[in-house]
């Protein structure tokens, strides 16, 4: 057992590999850490990144101001007839559309209604039971 084992150290110890194949050794294992680290590692780009960050906090806000439409909503002395004409409307986009158009996704201090606001809204308004 010593004799094989000093015979694959001194294997070991006599190989030398030449510039070019430890080069693509190097290539290979970079490409591999990238290809797993990135596909399967959950690793992302900054860009990436930035646009999930962007994306969340556009939905955290939506989230917030979705129920302050709901509230205006509520303070509309007619909402009962405007929740029946709502959902009577076949699609989201009318729906979005006349939320909008009833001013219930203007939030208080602002001049436009938001549009991604009156989507969820709208959808939350439709839950809604009379």
């Amino acid at each position: 057992m010593q004799t094989k084992l000093s015979n694959i150290r001194q294997r070991w110890d006599k190989a030398k590999q030449s510039k070019s194949t430890t080069f693509w050794i190097a290539v290979v294992a970079i490409i591999i850490t990238l290809y797993f680290g990135f596909s399967r590692g959950g690793w992302t780009l900054g860009s990436s990144a930035q646009t999930m960050a962007d994306r969340a906090a556009e939905d955290a806000v939506v989230e917030r101001l979705a129920p302050i439409c709901v509230a205006q909503f509520n303070q509309d002395p007619l909402n009962a007839e405007k929740l029946a004409e709502l959902q009577v409307l076949t699609t989201s986009t009318r729906r979005t559309t006349y939320v909008k158009d009833q001013g219930w996704a203007t939030m208080p201090g602002e001049t436009d209604p938001d549009n991604q606001v009156a989507a969820e809204c709208a959808r939350q308004l439709m839950l809604m039971d009379e």
